[in-house]
């Protein structure tokens, strides 16, 4: 009995650690949790009373879309991308826009985004190829909605993309300068895991937007004004 009680009073430390590194555990998890909700925050609340379906949209002169990776074959869009610019052709086909930015990364890893989406625009949904601007260097959502206002002269738009990245792309936006609303796209065969991982990505992603914001980084690459919206707009 008495080396039962030693051995028990020996564990009394370790139980002791034990119990204080898993405090400093959750404490630190807590910390985390905290730190990284306050951006998703910042972006879901920027963005209350700007985003619509698109059978709701409002109207502006210009609808911008936001690229994400095209097909294999690299000639494409993937299957997000088609729902984005199925939604941006219904609004210009409805007269809720009337020209079309197509912002997306020229180099991309799966392909050119902003060329994919032109062809796929004129040639297949049928929008006139003098109402379609591309971008070529809209490498994020920063650098998007940054150079739609700084080189396309844009000041009021609607924005299009899936709706787990709605409310970062509209609170981007209207942060640095322009007036949008964001119209949540298309996105059939979109299951539930698939939105569930995006929207946790997102989740995450809304770190770097705040922070992007916050040091008001310039875009990635820095161009000349381009009146190409402008001119589109006249045609």
């Amino acid at each position: 009995m008495r080396g039962l009680r030693k051995g028990s009073a020996a564990d009394r430390p370790r139980t002791s650690r034990w119990r204080r590194h898993l405090l400093r555990g959750v404490i630190l998890g807590v910390v985390v949790l905290v730190l990284c909700s306050v951006p998703w925050l910042w972006t879901t609340i920027g963005a209350r009373g700007h985003t619509y379906g698109e059978a709701d949209a409002p109207i502006a002169d210009v609808v911008i879309v936001l690229g994400t990776a095209v097909a294999a074959d690299g000639r494409q869009p993937g299957e997000r991308l088609v729902g984005r610019l199925e939604t941006a052709a219904e609004l210009v086909r409805t007269g809720r826009a009337r020209v079309v930015l197509v912002s997306g990364d020229g180099g991309g890893t799966s392909g050119d985004e902003p060329t994919v989406m032109t062809a796929y625009l004129t040639e297949k949904l049928g929008v006139d190829p003098r109402r379609v601007v591309a971008d070529p260097f809209g490498l994020d959502t920063y650098d998007s909605c940054a150079r739609a206002s700084e080189v396309y002269g844009v000041e009021r738009a609607l924005v299009v993309t899936q709706s787990y990245h709605l409310s970062r792309a509209v609170t981007l936006c209207r942060h640095l300068g322009l007036d949008v609303d964001g119209v949540a796209a298309r996105c059939d065969g979109c299951g539930s895991g698939l939105l569930a991982r995006k929207a946790a990505r997102d989740y995450f992603a809304s770190g770097k937007a705040a922070w992007d914001a916050f040091r008001g980084r310039p875009p990635a690459v820095r161009s000349s004004v381009n009146p190409s919206v402008r001119d589109a707009l006249r045609s």
